[in-house]
């Protein structure tokens, strides 16, 4: 480092957008306005047409911007108050539009000014560059891409906020850098990132599909089994769609959360431009795929990924609700399953499923205000709850839960459970082992110990395995005939 030309009387100006913070302001701007006003991005082609300057404008003055829900460059944010509390003047200097760059100067009080697009000026290369010179004079700046070589060819010293890419590599080669400011600790591969951002091991509950396929006691046949697995993996494709989706328009909250802050996007461990560009991409893949096997399982698909949308939308931060459409995500994969390999949809299973998955959404409520609570958060960011909802959350969700077993239960004595299974009375088994698992479930919740999906907590529990193991021999014997 060039200790000389850090210690001068240059003012200090730093970029923004992939530099302080380590998204950029736009596409975060762009993604609140999709959360908060939706339709208000069909006038997006309007406002380009008065220019970048003009497009930033309209979009910063629609949303409701929180400048603390941002992920910062820690490193440099640390050196940065270091050098103000040293005397130095520091100059925010963006191309974001002026009402972000300026909610975010006071929101870390150290910006002795700020340079930013008014709506007329896009203040970013050889404009901002520009505008540094004839305001500052002398000025050293931080900066982090292409677009700020002319900044840096006027400065006196040239600083670098390294990202994920190698793009360091690259400008090094153009300009001398004083100092480079690194992303700090080991980083994981860009693919298991990517596995991690797509939710592969939430894939898991897409077997739901195969549920009527064995529950009508077809497994084995082979057509049949390979429409439902081409279905599983169009439902997964556009799950993870959705799961992207759902992880950028709820950037602000999972930073705020002690778990999901460590999500890719949260992370900004992968940039949120590729999120935008593999949702689409996922999306149609997958119901391109769903319509080749089945035009009704593609109808499906479409409700499915509807509801989905509007609880990412509005749906989720809606008490009681949120939980209900859940349940009804559930049952919409089973009966996306019945669809795609064409038997008739049991009314008993339907009820099941409804009570069970309406209980085990209730758990992953209970869970979030839980620990919580034991944050001492009375009430979830995002969500409708407070702290001292858990006792009628509690109730709700163990009286489903066990609602499911008196289904259960009544379908073993109806003619249709007679007719599939010789020895259906052994399906009576089925429920004090439901009873079980379900009352430990809620006993786990209960002691903040539920910390995983619960179905994903019921894969990875040996116990629910277990249990999940005894039930798959009833079933069996119960169909010998």
């Amino acid at each position: 480092m060039n200790e000389a030309i850090l210690a001068s009387e240059s003012v200090l100006c730093v970029d923004l957008d992939g530099t302080f913070s380590r998204t950029d302001t736009l596409t975060e701007a762009l993604l609140l306005l999709l959360k908060q006003k939706p339709w208000s991005l069909l006038l997006l082609p309007f406002w380009l047409l008065g220019g970048r300057a003009h497009c930033k404008a309209e979009i910063a003055r629609r949303i409701d911007f929180d400048p603390a829900a941002l992920s910062y460059n820690e490193e440099l944010l640390a050196w940065l108050r270091a050098e103000q509390e040293a005397g130095r003047k520091i100059v925010l200097a963006s191309g974001a539009d002026r009402r972000i760059v300026d909610a975010i100067a006071a929101h870390h009080g150290f910006f002795g000014a700020v340079v930013a697009s008014d709506g007329r000026n896009n203040m970013t290369g050889a404009a901002k560059a520009r505008v540094l010179k004839e305001r500052f004079g002398r000025y050293d700046y931080v900066g982090n891409a292409q677009v700020d070589m002319p900044v840096w060819a006027g400065a006196d010293a040239a600083l670098l906020a390294a990202g994920p890419s190698d793009i360091e590599q690259v400008l090094s080669k153009r300009v001398a850098f004083a100092r480079v400011f690194r992303p700090e600790g080991e980083r994981p591969s860009r693919l298991k990132l990517w596995v991690k951002a797509l939710r592969l091991h939430q894939w898991v509950k897409n077997t739901l599909l195969f549920v009527p396929l064995v529950l009508s006691h077809q497994i084995f046949d082979q057509t049949k089994l390979t429409a439902a697995g081409l279905g599983f993996i169009a439902f997964s494709l556009c799950a993870s769609s959705v799961y992207l989706l759902n992880d950028l328009l709820d950037l602000g909250a999972d930073r705020k959360h002690p778990s999901k802050r460590l999500r890719p996007f949260a992370a900004a461990t992968l940039p949120l431009e590729q999120g935008l560009v593999a949702i689409p991409v996922l999306l149609v893949a997958g119901f391109a795929l769903a319509i080749r096997v089945d035009p009704f399982f593609a109808a499906v698909l479409a409700v499915y990924y509807l509801v989905t949308l509007a609880y990412s939308l509005d749906l989720k931060r809606r008490a009681l609700l949120d939980v209900f459409t859940l349940a009804s995500l559930y049952t919409l994969r089973i009966i996306a399953g019945a669809v795609v390999v064409h038997v008739a949809l049991s009314p008993w299973l339907l009820g099941v499923s409804i009570f069970l998955f309406l209980s085990l959404g209730v758990v992953k409520r209970v869970a979030e205000i839980e620990s919580g609570r034991q944050r001492g958060v009375t009430l979830l960011h995002g969500r409708g709850y407070q702290t001292d909802d858990l006792v009628i959350l509690q109730m709700l969700g163990v009286a489903s839960g066990y609602a499911s077993v008196v289904v259960l239960a009544l379908y073993v004595s109806a003619p249709e459970a007679q007719a599939l299974y010789p020895h259906h009375q052994l399906l009576w088994l089925f429920a004090p082992l439901m009873l079980y698992w379900i009352s430990r479930v809620w006993l786990l919740t209960h002691r903040g110990l539920m910390h995983d999906d619960p179905i994903v907590f019921a894969l990875r529990d040996p116990v629910s395995r277990a249990i999940g193991a005894i039930a798959a021999v009833i079933i069996a014997l119960a169909a010998v005939g």
